[in-house]
């Protein structure tokens, strides 16, 4: 049974999910009526963070110009430049068994790509969510819907996996940036 998390909300990943190794961890959102001429292209990524949330090497950054960590321990499953259909429009994959010692935490971020170029942001977005599923039998372990608080955000950090006594958590995070993809990397730490 899955459970709804709530903006701030934290709980337990692989504690009270024993076996729980490999996560899916879904996003998806829709966009709302809009025409300005340009398309939309949101893109899901991934930040593998020290203990002070900082990455330290940028192989640890996963997003759509590199899909996977050399260890095989996160993996992003593609770029989807349209967002359309129902379910998860974009998915990265989690083996908690495979992350590097000096990785805590891992951001989950969904970005839009050239956003203050083409005037597009978060409040042209609704329906925008994170779902964590045991990849073993693709059960919804939880989900957390983001909601409507965003209006000119370019990006948001979406949740956060982190270590906490060698059990992973998660916590529904839902804060926006302005600055797109640029913005986010220098908050991780990483030279744009």
């Amino acid at each position: 049974m899955s459970i709804n998390l709530s903006k701030g909300q934290r709980i337990d990943l692989t504690k009270s999910n024993p076996g729980l190794t490999r996560a899916i961890i879904g996003l998806g959102w829709d966009l709302n009526r809009y025409d300005g001429g340009t398309s939309f292209d949101l893109d899901a990524s991934a930040f593998l963070a020290n203990e002070q949330g900082k990455v330290l090497y940028d192989e640890d950054f996963i997003f759509y110009n590199n899909l996977a960590h050399n260890t095989g321990a996160v993996e992003h499953t593609g770029d989807n430049r349209s967002g359309e259909g129902d379910g998860d429009d974009e998915q990265i994959l989690i083996d908690f068994s495979k992350i590097p010692a000096h990785v805590h935490k891992i951001g989950i971020a969904v970005t839009i790509h050239d956003g203050e170029n083409r005037n597009h942001n978060f409040g042209q977005v609704s329906n925008a969510f994170v779902r964590v599923l045991n990849e073993e039998n693709n059960n919804e372990i939880l989900r957390f819907d983001l909601g409507e608080d965003f209006s000119v955000e370019t990006a948001v950090v979406v949740c956060e996996l982190y270590k906490h006594n060698g059990e992973w958590k998660f916590n529904a995070i839902g804060s926006g940036f302005s600055g797109g993809l640029a913005a986010l990397c220098r908050n991780y730490g990483l030279e744009v």
